[in-house]
């Protein structure tokens, strides 16, 4: 089912989400409900607060490019972008890399705003997937991104809490807007 998408103003995206402790039916349907409502939204990721929802649970899927990176590692073994996209997890713990790179974000809640981010280039990053196997994985490009973007939304940080003091004052009034 597609979900409606919280945006910018709404006070749950500002929470700290709670850590998901048990793996229902139900959480098992709102991962699928993520996938669809990203999907629908033309999104590379979402996450649970985006939808009302204040658990620490994601999804990621950048497989509409598969030149976006140039490796994904799970439990250390080199892998395919297409056997792990879309990607659902719980409870993301994050290392992230000493190299920062700028890119171009935007949010499926923040609408119609786009701005350059320094983010780690690379993650390494231990999930929780729904079938209860926990797994690391380490990766760059956009999915090493996407994957540190959803993660803040997990933690009520949004990308624009990330940009340079110049970036921040370009973009206020179009914020305000958008808080009302």
């Amino acid at each position: 089912m597609i979900l409606d998408i919280t945006q910018y103003g709404n006070p749950i995206l500002r929470k700290k989400c709670r850590k998901v402790t048990e793996v229902t039916e139900e959480l098992e349907k709102l991962g699928e409900d993520l996938i669809e409502t990203m999907v629908n939204a033309q999104g590379v990721g979402l996450a649970a607060p985006q939808v009302e929802r204040d658990i620490q649970m994601a999804v990621v899927d950048v497989s509409h490019d598969p030149e976006c990176l140039t490796y994904m590692k799970v439990d250390g073994k080199e892998v395919s972008l297409d056997d792990w996209m879309p990607l659902v997890f719980i409870n993301p713990v994050l290392e992230l890399g000493p190299t920062k790179e700028s890119a171009t974000e935007g949010c499926l809640s923040i609408d119609g705003i786009n701005a350059e981010v320094r983010r780690s280039s690379e993650v390494k990053a231990t999930l929780e997937l729904l079938d209860g196997r926990k797994i690391v994985v380490e990766a760059d490009g956009l999915l090493s991104r996407a994957i540190q973007h959803e993660a803040d939304h997990l933690n009520g940080i949004l990308f624009v809490d990330r940009l340079s003091t110049a970036a921040k004052v370009s973009i206020r009034r179009k914020l305000k807007r958008l808080s009302f």
